[in-house]
């Protein structure tokens, strides 16, 4: 199974398409998020898909009931992947957003079909972060509250920090993605970061990280992995190395 999902956050879409350009389907999926969608819209997306990539969509909807319900359909209509909703949105709304996609359910024999998970706590959160929301409590409590009703609504898994997985699966055992941002290689590993940091040079915004080999070990069953891959000098040896790396944890994991 494919593990790895490279994160395309990209403000230039010549630049995200040389980097697909350079990688390979076996060695990854691809995630676009907010700002490239919004430069390239779904044409982008068809173009990965075109390519062999299977693609996440992480657009994070969040809104009432109906507007993420035809959102979640109009995203399940391109053929993605997987598509993200906010936990936070409420039953009602996680409900709505799981009946939307039911037409395009995946065959049990193929595995086809779109994937919907919700968004827990943002690995940018901290508790002071969490407070200054209202909500005056650690983030692994509300990372439980809400993978509960993500849960309860039948949804496919969660984002959340590889720190959280172990916690994930103490409320929903099998059966339950875990998808996890905040991977960050170690610069000691075998992964040829060459001169870039793991952070690209930038402010890092993820506060609950693991390395690519601890968060397998932990449970997660995708890891997206965005600056120490489209930053690197040779994306495609990047990818070569973290899959290896995820291999032999896979390995260790499995016993």
């Amino acid at each position: 199974m494919n593990r790895i999902i490279t994160a395309l956050d990209f403000a230039d879409v010549s630049k995200a398409q040389e980097l697909v350009d350079r990688l390979e389907p076996s060695l990854t999926r691809l995630k676009i998020g907010n700002q490239l969608f919004t430069l390239a819209g779904p044409a982008f997306v068809e173009r990965c898909q075109k390519a062999g990539f299977d693609v996440f969509l992480d657009l994070k909807y969040h809104d009432i009931p109906n507007t993420v319900a035809s959102a979640v359909e109009a995203a399940a209509s391109l053929g993605v992947w997987m598509v993200n909703v906010h936990a936070s949105g409420g039953p009602a709304m996680l409900n709505a957003a799981r009946d939307a996609v039911k037409q395009y359910d995946r065959d049990a024999a193929t595995g086809g079909g779109t994937r919907i998970i919700g968004v827990t706590v943002l690995t940018s959160f901290d508790r002071d972060e969490l407070s200054a929301t209202g909500l005056d409590i650690e983030p692994a409590d509300q990372v439980a509250r809400l993978a509960t009703l993500a849960r309860q609504a039948a949804l496919d898994g969660v984002v959340c920090s590889p720190h959280e997985v172990g916690l994930i699966r103490s409320i929903a055992k099998n059966n339950f993605l875990t998808i996890t941002p905040g991977v960050r290689p170690d610069p000691a590993s075998a992964v040829p970061l060459g001169n870039i940091s793991s952070h690209g040079g930038r402010p890092d915004d993820q506060r609950r990280t693991l390395t690519p080999f601890d968060a397998i070990l932990a449970g997660s069953d995708f890891l997206v992995i965005g600056r120490p891959i489209t930053q690197a000098a040779s994306p495609i040896d990047v990818l070569a190395a973290l899959a290896a790396e995820v291999q032999i944890a896979s390995a260790q994991a499995a016993g």
